[in-house]
């Protein structure tokens, strides 16, 4: 991680424009094309002259800068904090700077962004999502300005004002939110098995799993079974573990969900976390994506209008593997040169020629093997290096991909051939399911 900051002090700013506000400029609405990846969303922003990437997250109050790829910003009026959020330790180191200029294209500036950089650098989700990532991004982006996400067509759109938006949404089931802590909150139903309970979850774009409760905070909590202890990501403070299993049915307003996917923190994981007020977990961005989503923080609502996404499973990765993505490495491809016969030469013998290409190609390995695992029992260990799924070379897949085929279907069989230091190894296993739902 390379930053190159220009250092005016170490000290408390008080002279910081308070407004710290995304504004539209020249126009009433504009549009900004997003990636989606492990159902997460990753726009562009431009800090003080430098491309980033930043994941949007609705559930982070502040812009946070964690690894910028060997590229350089300049960052001015700079403090020392320390970070606390999900995992195990009690806080980080970082640096806040205040008074930069931020751009999404054209048509939305922030004169004013205050910036949190961690300079751990460990801590960095690109390996684990597959392209750079620079940061996150979640309050000062929506505070403002009512937000229409377009899970379909990959786009996003920003609109001036409440008015505007009210014409885009009319089909819409509506719902009251409340942002505190600067971030938003909804009431929603969990069914654990056969009582319907609502809850207050914490809307939260930034988890790509579909809900999280946290039993330490629910009254006779008990786990469904069957349950898996499990990695459930990673916080500002270490690695999260708990339980996965499934629910019953789960629901937003007239919409509902059967048997989805739930993971739940254990207490430790949780333990430096300020939470609000009667919270019992999160809605993630499993369930958001199946949605066309708009958010209203000046207004204190939340519109959803259901996608083709709607009625898909809530698919497990059953390997029990996680993985990640170890750069890129140069690889030599051969292709075939088509040859021309000439009309006038006759019994000429044609060979096939060749020329080799060299291009950039992405190496993957595994991060984690749960344990009990279909993997684990094939014996596959962590950081083995993945060179081909059933036959396909991983240099030509994406990691989205890869977990896509874990996923897939339940008794599908998996051959891989690993690396292993310097030995090639095939290991065999069958994906199953080790949370289905029960009655």
């Amino acid at each position: 991680m390379k930053f190159k900051l220009l250092l005016l002090g170490l000290f408390l700013s008080i002279f910081v424009n308070a407004q710290n506000s995304f504004e539209l400029i020249n126009t009433k609405k504009a549009v900004i094309p997003f990636q989606f990846i492990n159902n997460l969303i990753f726009i562009p922003i431009n800090v003080n002259g430098a491309e980033l990437t930043f994941l949007l997250d609705t559930g982070v109050s502040e812009t946070i800068l964690f690894s910028l790829e060997n590229k350089e910003v300049k960052l001015s009026n700079v403090e020392k904090v320390k970070f606390s959020g999900l995992g195990g330790s009690l806080s980080i180191d970082g640096l806040k700077s205040e008074r930069n200029m931020g751009k999404i294209g054209d048509e939305i500036v922030n004169t004013s962004m205050s910036i949190y950089i961690i300079l751990d650098e460990e801590f960095n989700i690109s390996s684990h999502v597959g392209i750079p990532v620079n940061g996150v991004i979640g309050y000062q982006f929506f505070k403002d300005h009512p937000v229409y996400i377009d899970y379909i067509s990959k786009k996003l759109t920003v609109y001036e004002n409440s008015d505007l938006l009210k014409k885009k949404v009319r089909k819409f089931e509506e719902f009251p939110i409340t942002i505190e802590r600067d971030k938003p909150y909804l009431y929603a139903g969990v069914e654990m098995t056969n009582e319907k309970k609502d809850s207050k979850l914490l809307i939260d774009l930034g988890n790509n799993d579909a809900i999280w409760l946290f039993p330490t905070l629910i009254k006779n909590f008990v786990y469904n079974r069957p349950n898996i202890d499990d990695f459930l990501g990673r916080g500002f403070n270490g690695d999260i573990l708990g339980k996965r299993s499934r629910i019953h049915n789960f629901y937003l307003g007239s919409f509902k969900f059967e048997k989805p996917l739930t993971a739940m923190p254990d207490e430790y994981s949780i333990q430096h976390v300020t939470l609000v007020e009667n919270r019992k977990g999160s809605v993630g961005s499993e369930i958001m994506r199946r949605f066309t989503v708009a958010f209203d923080y000046p207004a204190k609502k939340l519109y959803l209008k259901k996608n083709r996404f709607f009625n898909d499973p809530f698919h497990f990765n059953m390997s029990g593997l996680d993985f990640k993505q170890d750069g890129l490495e140069w690889q030599q491809d051969r292709i075939t040169i088509e040859t021309q016969k000439s009309a006038t030469v006759v019994n000429e013998v044609y060979k096939d020629a060749f020329q080799y290409k060299f291009s950039l190609k992405p190496i993957f390995s595994i991060a984690g093997v749960r344990k009990d695992s279909p993997a684990y029992e094939a014996g596959l260990k962590k950081d083995d290096r993945i060179l081909s799924i059933n036959g396909d070379l991983t240099s030509e897949m994406t990691l989205e991909k890869i977990v896509e085929i874990m996923k897939s279907s339940e008794g599908r069989n998996i051959t891989m051939i690993i690396q292993r230091k310097n030995e090639k190894l095939t290991v065999r296993f069958t994906l199953q399911d080790p949370i289905p739902y029960q009655e």
